[in-house]
C-alpha cells in the first residue's frame, strides 16, 4: 500500500480534492465510488469549492455510493442519500441520472442489491473508489465476522456502527436502523483504484491492524492489502500506531 501522511484533515482533504479534480480532467466520464460518514465531509466541501471555481467538472461523471440504511426511503433526513445531497450532490454539477445510491426503502432488498451490482457492471465498473474506515475496521457496511459477503448485500449493523451513525438520527442510537445495504468486499476490490482516508486518533489502532496485521474477516479493511492500486491518506493522528508514522 502507498501511504501518504498529512498534518491534519484539512490539508488531506485539499490534496485529495485536487487529485479527484485531476482525475476528472483526465477521464471526464470517470466512475466514482463514494463513502459517507464524518471523514469525507471536508473532502466533499473542498470538491464543491473547486467546482465553484471551475476547477472540477462532474457533468459526465457517474457515482455509486457504498451503502445505505435499510427500511428508510431516500428522502428520509437520516438517509445517506440525504447526506450526500447536503454535502456533495447539491454543490457540484453531477447529472441526476448519473447518481446511484442504494434504495433503503426498496420493497425487495435482495433484488435492489442485484440491481445495484448490474448498474455498476453496466457503468463499466468503478474507476476510483473512495473509502473511510470504521473504528472496528469495517469498510462500507462490511462488518467484522466469520465471513464477508462478496457482492452488494443486506447486513445487520453492529451496535458500535449504529452509535457512530446516531448523529443522523437525532443523536439516538436506538433510532438508527438495525440493517443496511452495502457493496460487498469483492465489489469494492474490483475498483481500479482505491483511496482510503482516515483522520483522528480514534482510527489509529484499526489502521495499524489493517496495514501491519494479517488479512482476516475480523478486520475487513485488511483485504485492501491484496489490491494492486491502493493509497492510504492519513493525518498524523490516524497514523499514530504505524511504524511509518513513528
Amino acid at each position: 500500500m502507498k501511504i501518504t501522511l498529512f498534518r491534519d484533515e484539512r490539508v488531506l482533504a485539499k490534496a485529495l480534492a485536487k487529485d479527484i479534480a485531476a482525475a476528472l480532467r483526465e477521464k471526464p466520464d470517470i466512475v466514482l465510488g463514494l463513502p459517507t460518514g464524518r471523514t469525507p465531509v471536508r473532502l466533499y466541501h473542498e470538491l464543491g469549492t473547486l467546482h465553484a471555481h471551475h476547477e472540477a467538472d462532474f457533468s459526465r461523471a457517474t457515482t455509486f455510493n457504498l451503502d445505505e440504511f435499510l427500511g428508510i426511503p431516500p428522502e428520509h433526513p437520516g438517509s445517506y442519500r440525504t447526506f450526500m445531497e447536503r454535502h456533495l450532490f447539491s454543490r457540484v454539477n453531477l447529472a441526476p441520472e448519473r447518481i446511484n445510491v442504494l434504495n433503503g426503502g426498496a420493497a425487495n432488498p435482495d433484488e435492489e442489491c442485484r440491481r445495484y451490482e448490474a448498474a455498476i457492471e453496466g457503468a463499466g465498473g468503478i474507476d476510483l473508489q473512495l473509502l473511510g474506515i470504521g473504528t472496528n475496521g469495517h469498510i462500507g457496511f462490511n462488518e467484522p465476522g466469520r465471513e464477508l459477503a462478496a457482492r452488494t448485500h443486506r447486513v445487520t449493523l453492529r451496535a458500535s456502527t449504529r452509535r457512530s451513525n446516531a448523529a443522523l438520527f437525532g443523536g439516538d442510537p436506538a433510532s438508527v436502523p438495525r440493517e443496511a445495504l452495502s457493496m460487498g468486499m469483492s465489489t469494492i476490490l474490483h475498483a481500479r483504484r482505491i483511496v482510503l482516508i482516515a483522520t483522528g486518533k480514534s482510527k489509529a489502532r484499526c489502521i495499524g491492524r489493517m496495514v501491519e496485521g494479517p488479512i482476516t474477516t475480523r478486520m475487513p479493511a485488511s483485504f485492501l492489502q491484496v489490491h494492486a492500486n491502493v493509497e492510504l491518506m492519513l493525518d498524523d493522528a490516524a497514523a499514530g500506531e504505524l511504524a511509518v508514522g513513528s
